[in-house]
């Protein structure tokens, strides 16, 4: 394979190809990102998994190619396999991937998802802050990823949350990717690094200072850095205006 037709190679759901996981990082302190959200999505008569954060007691954010017939939402998880007293477990009763969300390209990689119930804010539980339309990170900034996803090419996926510290880098690094939109993507990993986000969390967060500055989406079939996530601050207006009418 190519190295050029290994960089077209994206990364979606495990069934399609792969969401994105976490490399080379390490396991996160227990309930220390209590805003993440682990997503089991019945497609196709199977069942898959992504990531995603709370943003409002009863909605979530992920990616939009993390659509499925049917979605559960399980908040203030550390070790997925092993149910807690801190677990609350909602149904999704409207998904609302952005109405531009291109599957071919991943453009506009963006959903929100409206609970069925409004979770209750615990010291497991919380929201994660979003950037204002003006306010995205710049490049060098030292971000962080989290995710229940594969540690390895060939490792299962994990189930415990791991995190990893990854930089925005300068739009250019992600040429390769033909599809690669600055204004709606962030460029994310240093190239000479091993760490990357990898299959299985997709729709997971990238924080920055604290704030949700991005939204796993694709990469490398090898999980070699670069990563492409979507540029939150881009769908402020559009973010807005479906929270505001629900």
């Amino acid at each position: 394979m190519t190295l050029l037709l290994s960089l077209l190679l994206t990364l979606l759901l495990s069934h399609e190809a792969g969401a994105d996981e976490i490399i080379g990082g390490e396991e996160s302190k227990p309930h220390s990102h209590p805003y993440m959200a682990f997503l089991k999505i019945q497609k196709y008569g199977s069942l898959y998994h992504c990531g995603g954060f709370l943003i409002r007691r009863d909605f979530v954010m992920t990616a939009a190619h993390c659509t499925g017939d049917s979605m559960t939402v399980i908040l203030g998880a550390h070790n997925i396999t092993k149910r807690e007293a801190s677990w609350q477990t909602l149904n999704v009763e409207h998904q609302f991937p952005h109405p531009e969300y291109d599957r071919k390209r991943f453009n506009n990689d963006i959903m929100l998802l409206k609970l069925e119930e409004k979770a209750k804010l615990t010291m497991e539980v919380g929201t994660l802050p979003l950037p204002s339309t003006f306010n995205s990170a710049s490049p060098g900034k030292l971000c962080q990823a989290t995710g229940w996803g594969m540690t390895g090419v060939k490792s299962p996926p994990s189930d415990t949350l791991q995190e990893v510290k990854l930089r925005l880098m300068d739009p250019i690094n992600c040429k390769p990717y033909k599809a690669f939109d600055e204004k709606l993507q962030l460029c994310v990993g240093n190239p000479k690094s091993i760490k990357s986000a990898y299959k299985g969390d997709s729709g997971g967060p990238l924080i920055c200072s604290g704030v949700a500055q991005g939204i796993v989406s694709y990469g490398r079939t090898d999980s070699l850095p670069l990563s492409v996530f979507t540029r939150i601050a881009h769908y402020r207006p559009w973010i807005n205006q479906i929270l505001k009418s629900n």
